[in-house]
């Protein structure tokens, strides 16, 4: 009896890929490579957790494009519900680190519910209008509006301002897709304006100073304002070709702080200059096109929804840090997609991305 090769016996494992999509995530994983072995050059053992926490991600990816349909769509409810339970337990029972409570002990280790809510939130709201799809009415995306809400008022309590504007852009997406009215949008921007000055009382001190921070980094250049001003420096003097790899010396002279993580454009900014930022930004543009064309031809409402709302929360990831790096964007603690060193990140993203081929994959099956 002949033997059916290799190649065709793991084919059907990694069909579930979308080929353009992953050419585009194997360019950045390969730049974050080059990237986090510079900038991780005095951090032993940071470059290896980098590439185990991608080659987690990828597992996880894999996984999730292997789902079947049916099941992503019966697990939003329990997903979302198990969330918001974590949330309050974090509230009541959490660890306190650096005056925020964020995390939660399960047995012999910890997590961060919030990163749950990145995916889970989506999922739900993209399970809700489907639901209601040919009723929708304005009680609908009110109700949408509270489901979003609990959880992101939940975030921003801890406090966790970066996560809890991650959250809610994941939710806000999938309500702008569902149908919501221009008009409404407009007014509520509007009305977010005038709400300014209640927010500002309500603000934690380090986000008021964080604020003040980005109008002027220079009132406390020492302090608040080092981490703007020196990822400011590095990005500039990166110039049109930068300094070459390994040569930036605003990250080798340990200027740039948090350069693994949340400052890590600066190091790739600095080292491979506007010319490489330029291919950075591309790519990222190539994969929003890549998600929303999936997100267009999605086989459902709620496959459409959920795609769409993955691939601008992955973009909003890419706008909000290096926004915040340049300068432009108050610091949120904001991971670069792919590219900063963080596990519970990267298992996130993976499992987005995976979810995001899923839909592809059933999308040419249905298609057929």
């Amino acid at each position: 009896m002949q033997q059916t090769p290799l190649w065709q016996r793991i084919r059907p494992y990694l069909a579930v890929f979308d080929p353009t999509l992953c050419i585009l995530l194997a360019v950045i994983v390969l730049i974050s490579g080059v990237t986090m072995y510079s900038a991780a050059n005095d951090f032993p053992g940071r470059f290896d957790g980098h590439m185990r926490n991608l080659f987690v991600a990828f597992v996880v990816m894999w996984a999730a494009a292997n789902l079947p349909p049916n099941w992503i769509s019966r697990s939003a409810v329990p997903i979302y519900l198990l969330g918001v339970l974590l949330l309050i337990a974090v509230a009541l029972f959490g660890d306190t680190s650096k005056g925020a409570r964020r995390w939660l002990h399960i047995g012999v280790t910890r997590i961060q519910p919030s990163e749950i809510l990145k995916i889970a939130m989506p999922l739900m709201l993209a399970w809700y209008f489907q639901k209601r799809e040919g009723i929708l009415n304005w009680a609908d995306f009110l109700l949408a509006g509270l489901m979003l809400m609990v959880p992101v008022l939940l975030i921003a309590r801890q406090p966790d301002l970066g996560t809890a504007i991650l959250v809610f852009a994941a939710g806000a997406f999938v309500i702008f897709f569902a149908g919501l009215s221009w008009k409404l949008i407009v007014g509520l921007g509007a009305a977010g304006i005038a709400a300014l000055p209640l927010l500002w009382m309500v603000m934690k001190d380090y986000q008021k100073q964080r604020v003040m921070t980005l109008i002027d980094p220079s009132s406390d250049p020492l302090g608040k304002g080092f981490h703007i001003i020196q990822s400011t420096i590095a990005v500039g003097s990166g110039g049109i070709w930068g300094k070459g790899w390994m040569q930036g010396t605003q990250t080798h002279l340990e200027f740039i702080p948090e350069r693994t993580t949340d400052f890590i454009f600066a190091v790739y900014s600095e080292e491979f200059g506007l010319v490489g930022n330029v291919v950075l930004m591309l790519l990222y543009l190539g994969v929003l096109a890549r998600g929303l064309a999936i997100a267009g031809g999605a086989a459902n409402i709620f496959s459409r929804l959920l795609a769409g709302a993955i691939t601008l929360i992955f973009f909003t990831y890419a706008f909000v840090n290096m926004g915040m790096v340049s300068g432009i964007l108050p610091v949120v603690g904001v991971p670069l997609p792919l590219m900063s060193y963080g596990g519970t990140a990267q298992v996130t993203l993976g499992l987005g991305l995976g979810l995001l081929m899923n839909i592809a994959r059933h999308r040419k099956l249905v298609q057929t």
